[in-house]
């Protein structure tokens, strides 16, 4: 991220958005933009791709939460939210939705800043968990791959799996390509023959 943090702050009620903003400079190198209206909300964000979206607002219906959270990308950035009044099960709706912090009793200039620290640090924890839960799917479809490229290998060559491996690794080098995409290859050849 840049050294100015760009914030999105939506807060429907202006001198509340004009309170965030000044406790956001006083902590702070931020580029803030404010949204008043939060129709169009996932345009206005795609439009301007913050760093961070702060939202504040009294007592979100879940509903509301979840379109909020979702207009607000969590997944490609962190989502702060500060309530007022927070009904059971909204904070766990609340991070169900993606948000990183969800922060009940209202936003207070002190607290502003570690909160956007907090969210963002964990935001890129999820982040990182996410990647590597998506790679070792990927590793493990590959093995899958790979195994019944092996299989089909040594049904029709009558040899043990060491050795369809082997033959398998050794197309790989000769083509120049990836193991798991000689395996893809070939299982799908193999899928037109019979």
């Amino acid at each position: 991220m840049p050294n100015a943090l760009s914030v999105i702050v939506v807060e429907a009620d202006r001198s509340r958005a004009m309170q965030i903003v000044d406790s956001l400079r006083a902590a702070g190198d931020y580029e803030i933009h404010v949204i008043a209206d939060p129709t169009g909300l996932a345009r206005q964000i795609q439009a301007r791709q913050p760093d961070v979206v702060l939202i504040d607002i009294e007592n979100p219906s879940r509903d509301m939460l979840e379109e909020l959270a979702l207009a607000s990308g969590p997944m490609d950035r962190p989502v702060a939210m500060f309530v007022d009044r927070s009904d059971d099960g909204m904070t766990a709706a609340a991070i169900e939705a993606g948000v990183s912090a969800y922060v009940v009793d209202g936003m207070q200039s002190a607290r502003l800043k570690p909160i956007l620290d907090a969210a963002i640090a964990r935001f890129r924890m999820f982040q990182r968990m996410r990647t590597e839960l998506a790679e070792t799917k990927r590793a493990l479809e590959e093995r899958k791959l790979i195994d019944r490229a092996k299989g089909i290998i040594i049904k029709a060559r009558g040899v043990d799996e060491d050795e369809a491996y082997a033959i398998l690794r050794k197309a790989a080098m000769d083509q120049g390509k990836r193991l798991a995409d000689v395996a893809a290859a070939l299982v799908t050849a193999a899928g037109l023959l019979s």
